[in-house]
């Protein structure tokens, strides 16, 4: 596994792109579905643009192979679970005792930056080693 980790890491992007764009609630008091560029009057905002950017910069730095971006796949990643989390919890929830019903791109929006995540710790290989000549 470690062995494609960053194709794996690609893959999960494509998968949370696509997720982005799929709905990820219905509100039948609004008769609705939200999704991660589509709230009603843009209450919850457009959270796929920005976990598409953690995505996106955590998938790069899979394929580069330089220490310090390594590292910053690290914390791109950590924001993006932790984005995403907090976007699973903020369309879920309940409001004024209504439940929206949770359709797939949710939990595949969720599921794909835990794999992004997951992916940042598993490089490939170390480094580039400097040679002294």
């Amino acid at each position: 596994m470690v062995r494609y980790s960053k194709w794996i890491s690609l893959a999960a992007f494509i998968l949370l792109l696509v997720a982005c764009f799929l709905p990820w609630t219905y509100h039948a008091d609004l008769d609705k579905t939200f999704n991660g560029f589509f709230s009603e009057k843009n209450i919850y905002g457009k959270p796929g643009k920005l976990l598409l950017v953690f995505g996106g910069i955590t998938s790069l730095c899979s394929f580069l192979r330089i220490l310090w971006l390594k590292r910053t796949a690290f914390l791109a990643g950590g924001l993006c679970v932790a984005y995403a989390i907090k976007n699973f919890l903020l369309f879920g929830s309940c409001y004024r005792g209504y439940c929206p019903d949770k359709q797939i791109g949710l939990y595949l929006m969720l599921l794909s930056a835990i794999i992004i995540f997951v992916m940042a710790f598993l490089p490939e290989s170390g480094p580039k080693k400097k040679t002294a000549v």
